[in-house]
């Protein structure tokens, strides 16, 4: 059984790409890539069909990270598919809580920083799209430290499923 998870950020060529990709070398490194799917989207449709930012693409590439992406929309009837949607900050938490059509797909959204050990209060990954470079490496420290506890929780979770 493949489990799915989900990152969303404003418009889908910032934040949740780059989750997508640092997630997703995550899930390979642990041998998981065929049991684990990873995708983006963003809770607007502004970017719909255009690439991932290029600073977002620099600071990849600059790390050795995947890069092909196309931005989209997340759509609620989601919900029914995905084990897991990872909102990038407070207001992404809410607005996808507020699609949620049931309950239960509400409790299937978390805040990516929930799963960084050194976050504290501060679990916002902020958005980087109207700053400098700086932004983009601040963003990626950020969600490589998340990724590390998220992918330790879904890899609980998939090894049950397989046991």
């Amino acid at each position: 059984m493949t489990y799915r998870v989900c990152f969303v950020c404003t418009g889908n060529i910032c934040r949740s790409p780059m989750a997508e990709s640092v997630f997703r070398a995550h899930v390979a490194e642990a041998g998981l890539d065929g049991l684990v799917e990873i995708d983006s989207a963003g809770t607007g449709d502004w970017h719909v069909g255009e690439d991932a930012d290029p600073r977002t693409v620099s600071v990849l590439e600059k790390n050795g990270y995947g890069t092909a992406h196309t931005a989209r929309a997340f759509d609620p009837s989601w919900f029914a598919r995905l084990d897991l949607v990872i909102a990038l900050d407070s207001g992404h938490l809410r607005e996808l809580r507020r699609l949620a059509p049931t309950a239960e797909d509400a409790r299937k959204v978390r805040l990516l920083r929930s799963y960084a050990p050194s976050a504290g209060n501060e679990l916002d990954v902020p958005d980087p799209y109207y700053g400098g470079p700086d932004g983009f490496d601040a963003c990626l420290e950020m969600v490589e430290e998340a990724s590390v506890g998220l992918l330790a929780e879904v890899s609980e979770v998939v090894e049950g499923q397989m046991a």
